[in-house]
């Protein structure tokens, strides 16, 4: 999972490591007892083992160590806010090139991926496939002890709330959707074109720490434009942050 990241990163951005200078990437497994997560503690990765009643081991979703990870590029680079909106931002920076680098490993199309953070991470007994969906964010699972996954799809559902630092991991799934809708409308490979956008602004000095949703947004207009002038691009990234109700300006 360390290298198909390193690896991303690489051969699709020409990024060396997550600093873009070559960090070793470590990682410690078995962390405390059954411990139920997965984390990047600002150094180095962080394995739980799952308590195998709700969640198995941390290591078999490769897109949940991309996520991880990329919290370590976000650190580097636009260094988002972890609250409220940019935090939220910060989270689905991370499911996004989490999604990516499992898709590029698999070298599988957008049409052809899942969009689903985390398959394979809940156990047998759990109700649901996965941590998020960003394909249809709100439906991952339904469970009697995990509850329903609470992400909305679109800014006519967020969730104003003081949990979760400001709803981080459920205001994501707005723009997770957003990225899902431009990604299988350019259609091929989601790293090349959709990716490279996303890349673009996270890493191009514009993004404000605290940036929102329609601040992300209008420098993914900026980057298709400059990236790829007025065509196909430019359209499908300005319709897909309209289909979740994300203005750009």
């Amino acid at each position: 999972g360390l290298g198909a990241t390193f690896e991303h990163y690489l051969e699709v951005y020409r990024r060396d490591s997550i600093d873009g200078a070559g960090l070793p990437l470590d990682a410690t497994v078995h962390y405390d007892r059954e411990y139920n997560n997965a984390f990047w503690n600002g150094e180095q990765m962080v394995f739980g083992d799952g308590d195998g009643e709700i969640f198995l081991d941390f290591t078999v979703a490769l897109d949940v160590i991309g996520h991880e990870l990329t919290h370590g590029v976000t650190q580097h680079t636009a260094n988002l806010t972890y609250y409220g909106q940019p935090g939220a931002l910060n989270e689905s920076v991370s499911d996004v090139f989490g999604s990516l680098i499992k898709q590029y490993a698999q070298g599988q199309t957008a049409a052809e991926a899942d969009w689903l953070i985390g398959a394979g991470l809940l156990a047998p007994r759990v109700t649901g496939e996965a941590l998020r969906s960003m394909k249809a964010p709100g439906t991952a699972y339904d469970d009697d002890v995990l509850g329903k996954d609470p992400q909305p799809a679109t800014m006519d559902d967020f969730v104003r709330t003081g949990r979760d630092n400001g709803g981080v991991h459920i205001n994501s799934g707005i723009p997770n959707h957003a990225f899902y809708l431009l990604a299988t409308a350019l259609g091929g490979h989601a790293w090349e074109r959709a990716g490279q956008l996303w890349y673009d602004v996270l890493t191009g000095g514009e993004l404000a720490e605290d940036a929102l949703f329609a601040d992300f947004a209008t420098l993914t207009v900026k980057a298709a434009r400059e990236r790829y002038g007025d065509g196909d691009e430019l359209e499908a990234v300005g319709k897909a942050w309209e289909q979740v109700g994300v203005r750009t300006l």
